[in-house]
């Protein structure tokens, strides 16, 4: 199988459809696998038109036909993958006045409960919600948020039953445990409690999941009748409702992906129109914290292009009033703050390594929290509480599994409170994780991050697994992930090649890696790829790379440029029709994507630079890698259609007899399964098609 394509694969009907932009007219004979009722899909997958049903089932079905040989590999893998998981593992309880609130598992349940105990962790069990009762027989089932009341009598929560990510919001009493009335559909998942405990703001979704609006609830009343306090006209920017760590505020934030702007309104009187801190400013991105008298700002104002941070008056919060605490430093990208009564707390990267600073607010005295491995991750973890001294941190590295600190501010100190399990067992002594830099097409360098056992021959002989995404400044983390040990302990290297639209080497890098100079991205990929068999780490057509989203882009993007480079290619629900994705202002996240791509629509010269590298676009007659194509019916990011028609163009119009698979999830979207065993499952036929394409199955 690995040696040529299946006897009958399933080839989708050519119906011509034509569209003309700028005076150039492309031709797609596979545009009708788009459901013209595709919002209704969304919410009802039975409601797919029956055509295009059957050519999914078809692609699905040949899928199976052709990783039936891998059916007793795909089980040992399940099984390797779950015996690395504590079964009945919990999160580390974060205390909020009278209780600790955490996460946990019983052996054998797919989805968490909700619980909480006595600060002192001395008293009862109480179980908020538990998600194995939720979900019940419903064959999709994902929590979205959770928000316990200021008095902690209620718990507001959200879930989502189709995978489209359009939550429910329901209020459960936590002393009856029963749920309220209450109930407001089509939400983004999350909500914020007013002071008083007696109504919250939450987010609502358009038909198109375009979340433009936020509401205010007042428990008792009929969702119709619920407040409108922001509606953001601009379809291209994302709305959404949070609070300040010293629940002072209701913070409304609009944005694009490189313009924000937001409002206050005080959680006492939630009622009051929103306070505007700062306009608006094309590229001017800014977030907020309270501290005191003063509002904490994260913001790349002033050509700050790392991000400084400034403080401005409660009173008078606007752009003139805005004076520098931290000023900038080009080369260390301040990520985010946390504000605490006596402290603000800052995540930095310098030289691609994340770091913590603490800053005593009286005194101004600073202090750092690092790590010495040569890669790693490290972020904050889940704080309730303003007054307090306690900093909890997460961090952990490819060979390094999770660990949980807490950490006390004010004595320097810190205590382990977790660390994660490995039942099967796990020794890092095995392995060994570096950080090397691969020259790029331009005389940039390209850190890689990898992972392999220690005797793993590093004479070319070894399959590597190369991972990239590379989009929207999204920072790939160096961190723990027990699934990789499958592959790595099979003789695999792993690779992760961060490339630019990601902020691994500052915000820059994003920018040199979106819009005009996107292809950076995949030339940064391929880069990586060659130095790796240029350093003996693996030879020409022993890569199996994957990506996932915007990675499954560069999947596609890569398969067209260097065919030759790749044995394998996976790519999970890529958005690999970009040109036509773009072209349409109808779906969910187009317009808030303009400032990622380009408008092709409004502008000829971004059409012609997103048609010179979309996937879809430059499928050509040549031989390509092995391809395994993964998407979700109800996946409103990136929709069904675009990994089945780039499967059915590249199966028209290759030359090669190479493995080409498309398995759509018809109960899911862009998550996958939500279930951690469901999940495995799909994790399993991934990884078995890896080791069949690499001959180790």
């Amino acid at each position: 199988m690995t040696k040529h394509e299946l006897i009958n694969p399933p080839r989708a009907e050519k119906r011509p459809h034509a569209d003309t932009h700028h005076g150039v007219t492309r031709h797609d004979d596979y545009a009708w696998l788009k459901a013209e009722n595709w919002q209704t899909v969304m919410q009802d997958p039975s409601a797919l038109s029956a055509d295009i049903r059957a050519y999914l089932d078809a692609e699905n079905a040949y899928t199976e036909r052709a990783m039936a040989g891998t059916k007793a590999l795909q089980d040992l893998l399940f099984a390797e993958m779950k015996g690395r998981i504590k079964e009945d593992d919990s999160s580390v309880p974060a205390p909020d006045g009278p209780f600790a609130y955490y996460s946990s598992y019983v052996i054998g349940a797919e989805h968490p409960r909700y619980c909480r105990k006595t600060r002192d962790l001395s008293g009862t069990e109480q179980i908020l919600i538990d998600g194995t009762i939720e979900a019940g027989s419903k064959p999709f089932f994902d929590f979205g948020g959770f928000a316990i009341s200021p008095g902690h009598r209620l718990l507001a929560w959200s879930a989502d039953d189709k995978g489209s990510e359009f939550f429910r919001i329901r209020i459960r009493d936590l002393v009856t445990g029963k749920d309220l009335a209450d109930e407001i559909d089509n939400t983004a998942g999350g909500m914020s409690w007013a002071a008083d405990g007696r109504s919250f703001l939450y987010t609502q979704q358009d038909e198109n999941h375009r979340p433009l609006k936020v509401f205010r609830h007042v428990l008792g009343t009929k969702a119709d009748a619920d407040s409108l306090i922001y509606e953001e006209k601009d379809t291209g920017f994302f709305v959404g409702a949070g609070k300040t760590q010293s629940d002072r505020f209701f913070l409304v934030d609009t944005h694009d992906h490189e313009t924000s702007e937001v409002y206050l309104i005080d959680t006492t009187t939630p009622d009051a129109p929103p306070r505007l801190i700062a306009a608006r400013q094309s590229g001017v991105e800014y977030d907020v914290e309270h501290w005191e008298d003063q509002l904490i700002i994260r913001t790349n104002a002033d050509g700050a292009e790392d991000f400084k941070i400034v403080t401005a008056p409660v009173t008078a919060p606007g752009r003139e009033n805005w004076h520098d605490l931290i000023t900038h430093r080009p080369g260390t990208l301040v990520l985010g703050i946390i504000a605490l009564k006596s402290w603000l707390i800052r995540l930095e990267r310098v030289n691609g390594l994340p770091r913590i600073v603490v800053r005593d607010m009286k005194s101004g005295a600073e202090h750092e929290i690092a790590f010495a491995e040569e890669a790693y991750s490290l972020g904050f973890g889940q704080m309730l509480e303003y007054d307090t001294d306690i900093l909890r941190f997460s961090y952990s590295s490819m060979t390094t599994p999770a660990e949980i600190y807490d950490y006390d501010m004010r004595n320097r100190t810190r205590v382990m409170r977790k660390r994660q399990e490995v039942p099967s067992g796990h020794d890092p002594a095995q392995y060994v994780t570096r950080r090397i830099q691969a020259p790029a097409h331009d005389g940039e360098t390209v850190p890689v991050t990898l992972l392999y056992r220690k005797d793993t021959p590093l004479d070319g002989s070894a399959p590597l697994w190369l991972y990239g995404y590379g989009s929207y400044g999204i920072t790939i983390p160096a961190s723990f992930n027990t699934n990789i040990l499958s592959l790595v302990d099979r003789g695999f290297v792993y690779a992760i090649a961060h490339i630019r639209g990601g902020q691994e080497k500052g915000y820059r890098w994003y920018t040199q890696g979106k819009r005009e100079k996107k292809q950076n991205t995949f030339h940064d990929f391929i880069s990586a790829a060659r130095h790796l068999i240029a350093a003996g780490f693996t030879r020409e057509r022993q890569i199996v790379a994957q990506g996932g989203s915007a990675g499954g882009m560069l999947m596609g993007a890569v398969a067209n440029m260097a065919p030759e480079l790749f044995k394998a290619v996976v790519a999970e629900v890529p958005f690999v029709d970009v040109l036509t994705t773009m072209l349409d202002d109808t779906l969910p996240l187009t317009p808030p994507e303009w400032t990622e791509w380009g408008n092709p629509i409004a502008s000829k010269e971004f059409y012609d630079i997103i048609a010179a590298y979309s996937p879809y676009d430059n499928v050509a007659a040549k031989d390509y890698p092995n391809i395994l194509a993964v998407g979700g019916l109800t996946d409103p990011r990136v929709t069904y259609w675009e990994p089945a028609k780039w499967v059915a163009r590249l199966r028209d119009r290759k030359t090669d007899q190479n493995l080409l698979l498309l398995k759509t999830q018809m109960e899911a979207g862009h998550g996958g399964a939500p279930g951690r065993f469901d999940r495995l499952k799909e994790v399993a036929l991934v990884y078995a098609f890896r080791l069949m394409m690499s001959g180790k199955a």
